[in-house]
């Protein structure tokens, strides 16, 4: 199969409509070609590409910063000698002066299908910005690695953010370029957007189900995503940066496993098993030990649960990361009713709300969890309607 970026660079037809226009590149460490060369470097080896400047999302442009909410700087690049602007760094929105330095902009990012990973809220602003000074968008098209389940709650209206874009559930089953279809429309953007479509993706086939396994290297698009099971479990996972668990930050598994010094793993599995086994149908969860580097418990002995969404025990088409986070929280919660769960802090620039209704959109998901009445057919019975709307809502930008 190719990706966008490996069509562009393997078809000069496709470029032609970029000939004497200044080109911008919106671009990650995961964003190379197959033969692995980063694609700034790739569209610089085009004799008829005009590369005027090139910006960079959260963990910069070549991935330089570990950590969540770390920024970046504006710079030079020392080997093409053009601007690189900081779209996580002093701005979040491109400024005048960023939009005045090109004519197009090629986006290429490699995406992990959840609403809170923030490349799909800077290609929001990238569009909007766009709109407003009449530039134009092009995304060179990418997996979604999750593939297309839906799953989540939708975001609800007032809890937009940087890690919230818009009304979306948390695993949204779209490729970047079909979210950017989708964004064009719902916020009624006056923009010229086209998609440069990748070619051969089976986003149903196994034993990838989304991410071509075999054909193409994985690559971290951010420091933290180290894999596909990552990936996979991602949209629930992602849960508890807005907790006092650790996410496995500081271990070689980051975000496929959660723990604390102070739970009985044991324990919350098997209260999970009671409470909804349903839910924990396609994976298989297994108790571990580990000890972070860095984060949260650093130095300390956690007792946690690891996620495995591979091998024989995944079935890709019942697997629900987001209800089996879930589920672990309200386990802990009927083990531990006093446990200080909810981790206050400004999360993501938002403050005077939890972390966790900024990551989720909204209060339903901890009211939830905090309700000792509550049942999961209660959080179904919210989750289902929604999902259901956005399978409906998605299918006219669906290009795969």
């Amino acid at each position: 199969m190719k990706f966008g970026i490996d069509r562009l660079i393997a078809e000069p037809a496709l470029r032609a409509p970029l000939a004497g226009r200044r080109v911008a590149l919106l671009a990650h460490p995961a964003s190379v070609t197959e033969n692995l060369t980063h694609s700034l470097d790739a569209l610089a080896a085009c004799g008829d590409l005009k590369l005027s400047a090139a910006f960079g999302p959260q963990h910069g442009l070549r991935g330089d910063k570990q950590d969540n909410m770390v920024e970046s700087p504006d710079f030079e690049d020392p080997v093409h000698h053009i601007p690189v602007f900081s779209l996580y760094g002093e701005v979040r929105k491109p400024t005048d002066k960023m939009m005045g330095s090109f004519d197009v902009i090629l986006i290429d990012l490699q995406d992990l299908g959840c609403r809170i990973y923030t490349f799909i809220t800077t290609l929001l602003y990238v569009l909007e910005a766009a709109a407003r000074h009449r530039k134009s968008v092009w995304v060179l098209d990418r997996p979604n690695p999750a593939g297309r389940p839906i799953e989540g709650l939708k975001l609800r209206s007032g809890w937009e953010s940087f890690v919230g874009a818009g009304p979306m559930p948390m695993r949204h089953g779209l490729t970047l370029g079909e979210l950017g279809l989708w964004f064009v429309e719902t916020f009624k953007l006056d923009v010229e957007y086209r998609v440069i479509e990748m070619q051969g993706w089976q986003p149903d086939a196994a034993p990838g189900f989304g991410w071509p396994l075999g054909e193409r290297i994985w690559i971290n698009p951010s420091p933290n995503a180290p894999n596909l099971s990552m990936a996979r479990a991602y949209a629930g996972t992602v849960m508890l940066e807005g907790t006092t668990l650790s996410e496995g930050r500081g271990t070689t598994r980051p975000l496929e496993l959660f723990g604390a010094p102070d739970i009985d793993a044991r324990a919350v599995m098997k209260k999970m098993v009671e409470l909804a086994p349903r839910w924990l149908e396609g994976c298989r969860l297994r108790e571990c030990w580990f000890e972070p580097t860095f984060h949260k418990h650093v130095g300390k002995l956690c007792h946690g649960v690891q996620i495995h969404p591979e091998g024989p025990g995944y079935d890709h088409g019942i697997f629900k990361p987001w209800r089996i986070q879930a589920l672990a929280f309200k386990a802990i919660r009927a083990l531990y009713p006093q446990y200080p769960l909810w981790r206050d802090f400004a999360y993501e620039y938002e403050h005077g709300k939890l972390a966790i209704d900024v990551i989720n959109g909204g209060l339903l998901l901890r009211e939830w969890v905090d309700d000792p009445s509550a049942s999961p057919h209660d959080l179904d019975a919210l989750t289902l309607p929604d999902e259901q709307a956005w399978s409906s809502e998605r299918k006219p930008h669906l290009r795969y």
